[in-house]
């Protein structure tokens, strides 16, 4: 992505990767959140405001990112989506929680 978030558009399977890291860990600080997912901090930024403005995540008072109930279902959605037309992911899919 380019520093110009409102003209580009976002790595998708970014997008889930960091989903799936925040469905694992419920809430995580920035940091460890850009280990898991393998990208580097300021990319990971990029996304995390680009993922605020969507509403998927929030912050809370200790600044850890937290995935929303709206995050959670656009994961599902976009997973959903890549089975369909793609037919693979490039990432283990998380199984519902029942």
């Amino acid at each position: 992505m380019t520093s110009k978030m409102s003209s580009s558009k976002p790595d998708l399977y970014v997008v889930a990767r960091i989903i799936k890291s925040l469905k694992e860990k419920n809430n995580v600080n920035k940091t460890s959140l850009a280990t898991s997912t393998g990208l580097a901090y300021d990319k990971l930024i990029k996304y995390l405001d680009w993922m605020s403005k969507k509403g998927f995540i929030i912050f809370d008072d200790n600044c850890s990112v937290v995935l929303t109930e709206k995050g959670s279902e656009a994961y599902d959605e976009l997973v959903r989506w890549i089975m369909k037309h793609v037919g693979q992911l490039k990432f283990p899919r998380l199984r519902a929680k029942t």
